[in-house]
């Protein structure tokens, strides 16, 4: 994965409001979902997991080709599925679409 502002990728991060007893869980269904769904997609680059030391929060970094890639995937009845479930795991979660404006290092 590779951040920078001169890459034409889409940049999704995602942030989960979890609490301590369910942060595995929602932990290990994005990761079922990435390696057997999402990661096979047509547009999909990268992505990576953070989780915060409480256990309260998870954000997810995603980077795809196109926006339209990221859309399309979000349609398919398999993720709808998914995220249908994901809803059971956590309070709230809000993927939002983002350009890279400026990084060090």
């Amino acid at each position: 994965m590779q951040i920078t502002t001169t890459a034409s990728h889409q940049t999704v991060i995602t942030t989960f409001d979890v609490t301590p007893g369910t942060c595995q869980d929602l932990i290990d269904a994005l990761r079922d979902a990435y390696d057997h769904f999402i990661s096979k997609q047509p547009g999909f680059v990268a992505a990576g997991l953070h989780v915060n030391d409480a256990q309260t929060r998870i954000a997810n970094y995603s980077q795809w080709q196109r926006r339209e890639d990221f859309q399309a995937m979000l349609r398919t009845p398999e993720m709808r599925e998914r995220n249908r479930q994901i809803n059971t795991l956590c309070r709230s979660f809000e993927p939002v679409m983002y350009e890279v404006a400026h990084t060090l290092g």
